[in-house]
């Protein structure tokens, strides 16, 4: 097969793995730069140019979109699915997935576990939304912000008055989320693929920090999950309509509770931790859906 790695960074450790993963298995790789692709859009034949070249005859494309690129890598996935090509995850899906308050509806309406969440804009009503979310501890949350950029605690009422006020002030979009005390800084990346999840570990978050993200410093180590956490994550990433997610989970009290489902979730953090080919496993579900679908086509 001919498979597109979509990637502003081709040189990170997940694009050369995926890369090293898919010619190992004999198909024909090619790690293309998002940005520098631009689109013809006709109605006859849709068309993708890469530096002056036509993308053409692509069985299959994996998207790994950063979240500063959504809008312009989403259009780049949308125009491959126009032409045809197979793509891991939808650009509708990991659109969805990255308005991270669309995506807490969703799951909401179809009952996963949340934290409890709020989300306002005026001031007059900051004081109403922390009552709403259990008080103080509290989460404050960028959403807009990727890799605990953005995400605060606030220990006291008053300092999470004067966080919103000001993260209000600025003209950003926050969500207020309870905190989750038992979960003692740690959380539960689940690996999926397709329907089931492939790897789990859990990230702890260093000393005196309670963002366990492997970026800011956070410590894996591979977990094994009940059958309730690794049932809620598949639902999460089917409900976002994603093929490949990293399910966030918190541990609680009242069960598990997905933080966020991320469409371009890293291989290095979880292929050390457990020592598993996640990448090979991502090509061999490619395999499996590029099959399925030229069966399709020959019933057609």
């Amino acid at each position: 097969m001919k498979i597109a790695i979509l990637s502003q960074e081709p040189e990170t450790y997940s694009s050369r793995r995926l890369f090293e993963a898919g010619t190992g298995r004999e198909h024909e790789m090619q790690l293309i730069n998002t940005l520098r692709c631009y689109m013809n859009i006709t109605s006859s034949k849709p068309r993708i140019h890469y530096m002056g070249t036509p993308l053409l005859d692509y069985d299959a494309v994996i998207p790994r979109i950063g979240a500063s690129i959504t809008f312009y890598g989403t259009a780049v996935v949308r125009q491959f699915e126009m032409m045809g090509v197979f793509s891991i995850n939808g650009s509708l899906a990991i659109t969805r997935s990255r308005d991270k308050l669309r995506a807490l509806q969703l799951l909401s309406r179809k009952g996963v576990g949340l934290p409890i969440t709020g989300y306002a804009r005026s001031p007059d009503d900051i004081e109403d939304v922390i009552k709403m979310v259990g008080g103080a501890p509290l989460v404050i949350k960028l959403l807009e912000g990727t890799q605990g950029i953005g995400v605060v605690l606030a220990e006291t009422k008053n300092e999470a008055e004067s966080v919103i006020e000001a993260f209000l002030g600025l003209n950003v979009n926050i969500m207020v989320q309870e905190y989750i005390k038992e979960s003692k800084g740690e959380d539960i990346r689940c690996f999926v693929i397709g329907n089931r999840v492939v790897a789990a570990i859990k990230r702890k978050a260093k000393e005196g920090e309670f963002r366990s993200n492997l970026h800011r410093g956070g410590q894996a180590t591979s977990e094994k999950i009940t059958p309730e956490e690794r049932k809620t994550a598949v639902k999460a990433a089917q409900i976002m309509g994603l093929s490949v997610a990293g399910v966030d989970i918190l541990r609680s009290e009242r069960g598990p509770l997905v933080m966020e489902v991320n469409s371009s979730p890293g291989l290095e953090g979880v292929e050390a931790a457990t020592k598993k080919d996640i990448a090979g496993e991502i090509i061999k579900f490619i395999e499996k859906k590029a099959k399925s679908r030229l069966r399709a086509r020959s019933k057609a």
